[in-house]
């Protein structure tokens, strides 16, 4: 059998952290090297999260004991604005690391590499600093790249995200009595997703957040208009022809249900719909915003560092 790969996870309290935990917990090359977290400093990682049947405790690491562990990965799933250290630490101490940042930090720095592998497989080799996409801004672009080139004119997006979206620390976003029989709309315009996505397509994107009582799952619908009348048959085979082959994404005639792709590791695509005169489109897209949205395409970006199959230990 092959080397295992030792992989340590920064910020392993939150969603995310422990999705990515129950993943790495049953990957065939993969193994837990360590797992840090403030809070739960000392606790075994086996009361926490069953998925995993170890001997591993969670130990609290300051950037350079982190750099320091001699693991082959480490994926830091820290709030914005807290990475910088860690990486800082790791090009001084162990350059040859594979970095997976879950957070914005990095994700408008030429020198990192963009993950979203549907869109941007190709410059994957040999990266080893990766910013992972946000969950918002994965599903803008899965709806709105393959008609990149008709677009005329900014693309209006409208989103609603299950609350895990905002984190475990407490706030009105993530507060169940306050979401109850809501939608909260926040941040609408010059959201950091708004201009990941612009950046990343060359192309203006305008976005508009909200956050719904659900628990976990992302609806989107980009609202395209473009250069030249199309038909529905046209931009079907272009969905298709974009996403043939992609074993985590789903182009669907009917309207997607975020209540159908919440715990899926893909996303879906569809419910195409096209104006009387066929210059505007309506495209809507759903992904899990914790799996597909994060753990799951960090998942996909450290296979592809370590030369392995990109969907090896997730389930599709």
């Amino acid at each position: 059998m092959s080397a295992r790969l030792s992989l340590g996870l920064v910020g392993a309290r939150g969603y995310v952290g422990a999705e990515l935990i129950r993943m790495v917990a049953a990957h065939p090359r993969f193994e837990l090297g360590f797992v840090s977290s403030r809070e739960r400093e000392g606790q075994r990682l086996a009361d926490h999260e069953p998925a995993y049947a170890g001997d591993l405790r969670y130990v609290n690491l300051d950037a350079a004991a982190a750099a320091g562990q001699g693991a082959d990965a480490l994926v830091l799933a820290l709030p914005n604005g807290m990475a910088a250290p860690f990486v800082a630490a790791l090009d001084a101490k162990a350059p040859r690391t594979v970095v997976v940042d879950l957070s914005a930090d990095y994700r408008f720095d030429d020198a990192w590499h963009y993950g979203l592998p549907e869109l941007t497989r190709a410059s994957a080799p040999g990266a080893i600093r990766i910013s992972n996409p946000g969950c918002y801004a994965t599903a803008m672009q899965l709806a709105v790249a393959p008609m990149r080139a008709a677009l005329e004119g900014p693309v209006q997006c409208f989103g609603v995200s299950g609350y895990s979206g905002a984190g475990t620390s407490a706030s009105d976003k993530n507060d169940p009595d306050k979401l109850r029989d809501n939608l909260m709309p926040y941040a609408l315009t010059g959201h950091v997703h708004e201009r990941e996505v612009t950046r990343q397509l060359g192309h203006p994107v305008e976005f508009m957040p909200h956050v719904a009582p659900h628990f976990r799952g992302i609806t989107l619908t980009a609202n395209l208009h473009l250069a030249g009348a199309t038909s529905l048959d046209a931009v079907r085979a272009a969905y298709r022809a974009a996403y043939a082959g992609e074993p985590l994404v789903q182009v669907l005639d009917d309207a997607p249900w975020v209540s159908r792709i919440a715990g899926r590791h893909g996303a879906e695509v569809g419910g195409f719909t096209l104006s009387a005169d066929g210059r505007r489109l309506v495209v809507v897209a759903t992904l899990d915003n914790l799996l597909k949205g994060a753990a799951t395409q960090a998942l996909q970006n450290l296979n592809l560092a370590f030369g392995l199959p990109e969907t090896m230990g997730i389930p599709t």
